[in-house]
């Protein structure tokens, strides 16, 4: 039997032959080599939860909603659905309002706004240039409206390779809105009442 290791003397993780994630010392004066940074990944199936929201708003049933999205989601650039179809500014209003909606759903879920605050979607389409879409925030109360995004799109190339690069693109614009709904929330929190000084 081999004889143990007093306890004492074992060897940290950091330490033992073989651990690659070890980080290896660097002589006095060298400088310290930079962790690897990655660039962040889309956290959640973007694909999926929209196809959700269609179903449970009730717009279309989840087989149709799927087909809707996969159909002009992907295939050919430009989309010629959008190009080909006899109600063009129509039908263009109402995809760029079903995939920028549920991304303004999910950030107001996950920040706290007063209960008089609306998120609203506004749309500017063209059809030669550019469509614009717009979040504003209207908090309630008398208060000014906040502009939380302003995004540029030719609606009829927002055509994607796969569902991680339409994820990438979702993920995105999720975190710009969160982002902006955060600081929007952080300013129009009351103001806490100064703590007494103790006599």
């Amino acid at each position: 039997m081999a004889p143990r290791v007093p306890q004492g003397s074992r060897k940290s993780r950091n330490e033992r032959t073989g651990d690659s994630t070890a980080p290896k010392p660097t002589a006095v004066g060298e400088p310290v080599p930079a962790a690897e940074v990655r660039p962040a990944k889309a956290t959640r199936n973007w694909i999926a939860y929209l196809c959700e929201n269609l179903a449970s708003s009730g717009l279309m049933p989840t087989w149709e909603a799927a087909t809707y999205l996969t159909d002009n989601l992907f295939g050919e650039k430009p989309n010629p659905r959008l190009l080909g179809t006899i109600s063009p500014y129509e039908d263009t209003n109402q995809l760029l309002r079903r995939l920028y909606q549920p991304l303004v759903e999910a950030a107001g879920r996950d920040v706290a706004l007063p209960a008089t605050a609306m998120i609203h979607v506004f749309t500017d389409v063209s059809l030669t240039g550019n469509s614009a879409v717009l979040i504003v925030l209207f908090p309630g109360d008398n208060r000014s409206q906040q502009l939380l995004l302003l995004d540029a799109a030719k609606a009829w190339e927002l055509v994607f390779e796969d569902s991680a690069s339409f994820n990438a693109w979702a993920e995105e614009r999720y975190r710009w809105i969160k982002s902006s709904l955060q600081s929007a929330s952080n300013a129009l929190a009351p103001s806490r009442p100064p703590v007494l000084e103790a006599v």
